[in-house]
């Protein structure tokens, strides 16, 4: 397929370099949908006989999948561009959904775990990845507004999937619309064929609309020294290989863990947490249903924001102390949503919101943080390495939550009190973070490749 190659997805002189970031989005609006599978989990429970917990195994199948396909994948995905990258993608991504429709239409539960989990998860992992690099290169002067605008599409795809999901299960179960009903096994895996066609369309259509920039290609006007202005951001290139050597990778995967983990400590447990800090009604209520469902979804909405703000932010403040509000300021919240949260629930409502704010924004900043230290060569294949962070954050993180929680009684029937050991343990691991993040220096010249010339003033448009 010698068509999705590299060379025939170089831009053509008069390419608008705006044009990338939607095609950017096609993909990550898409692979974004796994923030979405609590809307069918309940209905898989019933349809499998299965636990909560063998059903959630799927997503944390899927987020493992993610981080290891884009780790070994990385320097693929670099070296054929985003175009072949975005189009294996999709066919990983929608071949995931048939696999799993099939395992919910025969009623085998471990094709689900191949389909979606592994299957589908490659195609997350290659999936979001492949537009990171290309971005940077197009926008060497806001890199941060740049991966901001395409990440911010993971943390929004779900503000879609899920009205979707829910409009077509009760389109192919009209019964589960009732007040209490759960779609049948037969309508989600309905929905499975549904979202494959659909997903595997629009990734597509990114795939052929994305373009690289031709070699040498800048910006008009662009000045790397003014970009070099900041400390730790270096003109020089560092290869995938050389960047898992350097202290200052491992620093960030301690920071991005630390991050994403205590993220995770509001995301694991957003609705029984609402309920048990105001006991708003019984655990089976519509009004708390609908209370802690609205809850959820507008962490989903801060989540995208800062995604997108927080990134942009780091343009002008730098990505160091971006992460160091992000951690620091963190830890602050933490504290006060521990001890001060069940006082009032719009003082619990603005603290969650801009915690998951800034797990948001850990995301998207983290590939200018990458691009700042071992510059552009490599840094899709570098950004996968690091996304092993988030595999090992998508497991840890709810295996300490749920287990201290386990200890302390059933969540959605606990006391305010009894969240505070799990929040206590965030503000730890935010405190690691921290530091961690204040011990990143430059990398020191040794690992730098030979250097490349750069040619300024670009004749593409601005």
């Amino acid at each position: 397929m010698a068509w999705l190659d590299r060379a025939h997805s170089v831009a053509h002189p008069g390419f608008n370099r705006w044009l990338i970031p939607p095609a950017a989005l096609a993909v990550h609006l898409c692979i974004g949908q796994v923030y979405a599978t609590s809307v069918y989990k309940t209905a898989l429970v019933k349809h499998f006989g299965a636990t909560l917990t063998e059903i959630g195994v799927i997503f944390s199948v899927a987020i493992v999948m993610l981080g290891l396909s884009a780790a070994v994948m990385g320097t693929w995905v670099d070296r054929n561009g985003p175009r072949k990258a975005m189009f294996v993608a999709a066919c990983f991504w929608a071949g995931g959904f048939l696999v799993g429709a099939a395992g919910i239409f025969t009623r085998q539960l471990w094709l689900v775990y191949l389909g979606y989990g592994v299957i589908g998860g490659i195609g997350l992992g290659i999936g979001y990845i492949s537009p990171v690099s290309t971005l940077i290169k197009w926008f060497p002067d806001r890199p941060g507004l740049a991966t901001g605008m395409a990440i911010m599409g993971f943390g929004g795809g779900a503000l879609i999937a899920s009205p979707l999901s829910t409009a077509l299960l009760t389109a192919y179960d009209p019964a589960s619309s009732a007040p209490g009903g759960v779609p049948s096994g037969d309508a989600v895996g309905k929905l499975f064929l549904t979202l494959a066609v659909l997903y595997f369309a629009y990734m597509v259509f990114g795939a052929f609309t994305i373009k690289v920039p031709p070699p040498g290609w800048a910006p008009a006007g662009f000045d790397p020294a003014a970009v070099r202005s900041h400390a730790l951001v270096t003109t020089a290139s560092v290869t995938a290989r050389n960047a898992i050597r350097t202290p200052q990778f491992w620093l960030l995967w301690t920071v991005l863990f630390c991050n994403v983990t205590a993220g995770i400590g509001i995301l694991e447990q957003a609705a029984p947490m609402i309920q048990d800090f105001f006991r708003l009604a019984d655990g089976h209520s519509l009004v708390a249903a609908s209370v802690a469902g609205g809850f959820v979804g507008l962490l989903s909405i801060g989540n995208m924001a800062g995604r997108f703000a927080w990134s942009a932010t780091s343009d002008v403040v730098g990505r160091k102390r971006t992460y160091m509000g992000y951690l620091g300021i963190g830890t602050v919240l933490y504290l006060l949503l521990a001890f001060a949260g069940s006082s009032a629930t719009a003082l619990f409502v603005l603290l969650a919101f801009v915690i998951i704010s800034f797990y948001g924004g850990g995301f998207a900043t983290v590939p200018a943080y990458l691009r700042d230290l071992f510059g552009t060569l490599e840094v899709g294949a570098i950004h996968g390495r690091l996304l092993t962070a988030w595999s090992a954050a998508g497991v840890v993180g709810p295996l300490v939550v749920n287990a201290v929680l386990d200890s302390q009684g059933t969540p959605g029937k606990l006391t305010a009190g009894a969240y505070q050991p799990a929040l206590l343990i965030m503000v730890g691991l935010l405190i690691v973070g921290f530091i961690a993040n204040l011990m990143v220096r430059p990398v020191h010249g040794k690992f730098h490749e030979p250097q490349q010339p750069v040619v300024a003033g670009a004749t593409l448009e601005d």
